[in-house]
C-alpha cells in the first residue's frame, strides 16, 4: 500500500498546481492547497478542489495563501499544522510568468516576478522548516523549468528568477539533507495551461520602440509556440503532476534531486546540463570536505 502524506501546494488555483492537487489527492495523499483569493476570484477553483478531494482516495483542503505575504505564508502554514498535525510535503509551485523583449520589463515588474517565483519560496520555506527541522524529516518539492538551466529569448525576468530557484533549491539540499530532509526539484518544458493567462507584458514600449521590425518578435515566436502546444498532439500538463507524484512516492533516500518533464523537446539536452553540474558540484563538496 502505498504510503500517504500531509502535503501543502501552492498556486493551486490553476495550471500544474491546480491538476497537481488532484492527483496527489488522488493517490491517498492529504493535499493544503493554497491559492490566493479563495473567497473571491478563486472560489471555484477552490471549491473544485474540495469536491474533487470528497471523491478521491485521500482529500483537498483549500488554504489562503499568498506567498508575495509574508503574514499570509505564516497564517496558512499555521492553519495546516492545526488541520493536518505536520506537514510532510511542500510542493513549491506559485509562479509568475512574463513575455516580452527583456529591456522592456521595468524593475518594479521585475521585483513582482521574483517576489512570487524566488522570494515566495523563500517564504514557504522559512514557515515550514522549522516543523520539519524537529521532526527530522521532510521533503520540498521545487517546480523550476527547463528555462531555468537554458535559455530561450523574451521571457527574461521569468528565466533569471528559475535560474535563482536553481541555485536556492540546491543550496537548501546541501544544508538540509543531513537533517533528513530531501529536495525534488522539477523542470517541466513548454506545456499548455492558463499559468499564459496571467504572465506580464512589457511595460516600457518606449525602450523597445526602436527594435523597429522586431518589435512583435515576442508575440510571433510565442504564437507559434502556443499552437504547438495546443493542438491536438500538445504535451499533456498532468505529465508534470504525475512525475511530482511518482517522486514523493519514492522512499525515502531514493528522491532524485533533479527530474525533468518535457515530452515536446524532450529536455533540450538539460539532463546533460544536470548530469554534467552534479558530476562538478560532488568535487567541490568531496574536497571540500577533505579540507575542513
Amino acid at each position: 500500500m502505498e504510503k500517504t502524506y500531509k502535503i501543502l501546494v501552492t498556486g493551486t488555483s490553476t495550471g500544474f498546481g491546480f491538476l497537481t492537487a488532484k492527483t496527489l489527492a488522488d493517490h491517498g495523499h492529504t493535499v493544503f492547497a493554497g491559492m490566493r483569493n479563495v473567497a473571491s476570484r478563486n472560489q471555484n477553483a477552490a471549491n473544485e478542489l474540495i469536491l474533487y478531494g470528497k471523491e478521491a482516495a485521500g482529500s483537498i483542503h483549500s488554504l489562503e495563501m499568498d506567498v508575495s505575504d509574508d503574514h499570509s505564508v505564516n497564517a496558512a502554514v499555521q492553519q495546516m499544522l492545526e488541520m493536518g498535525k505536520q506537514i510532510d510535503v511542500v510542493v513549491n509551485n506559485a509562479g509568475l510568468g512574463c513575455g516580452g523583449w527583456l529591456e522592456g520589463f521595468t524593475t518594479e515588474q521585475f521585483q513582482k516576478i521574483f517576489n512570487v517565483n524566488l522570494f515566495g519560496v523563500q517564504r514557504v520555506n522559512r514557515a515550514v522548516l522549522p516543523h520539519m527541522r524537529a521532526r527530522k524529516s521532510g521533503l520540498l518539492v521545487y517546480v523550476s523549468s527547463i528555462i531555468g538551466r537554458i535559455i530561450m529569448p523574451f521571457t527574461g525576468p521569468y528565466i533569471a528568477s528559475k535560474f535563482a530557484l536553481e541555485g536556492l533549491a540546491e543550496t537548501y539540499h546541501c544544508e538540509l539533507s543531513p537533517l533528513g530532509i530531501e529536495t525534488a526539484i522539477v523542470e517541466p518544458g513548454a506545456y499548455a495551461t492558463n499559468f499564459g493567462a496571467n504572465v506580464l507584458q512589457t511595460e516600457d514600449e518606449e525602450a523597445i520602440s526602436s527594435y523597429g521590425e522586431l518589435t512583435d518578435a515576442p508575440e510571433k515566436m510565442w504564437g507559434g509556440m502556443m499552437e504547438q502546444l495546443e493542438g491536438e498532439n500538445g504535451p499533456n500538463p498532468q505529465d508534470v503532476a504525475n512525475a511530482i507524484a511518482a517522486i514523493i512516492k519514492k522512499p525515502a533516500g531514493e528522491r532524485p534531486l533533479r527530474t525533468v518533464v518535457d515530452s515536446l523537446m524532450g529536455g533540450c539536452g538539460v539532463e546533460k546540463i544536470n548530469d554534467v553540474c552534479s558530476e562538478v558540484q560532488q568535487q567541490l563538496m568531496s574536497t571540500m570536505a577533505q579540507n575542513s
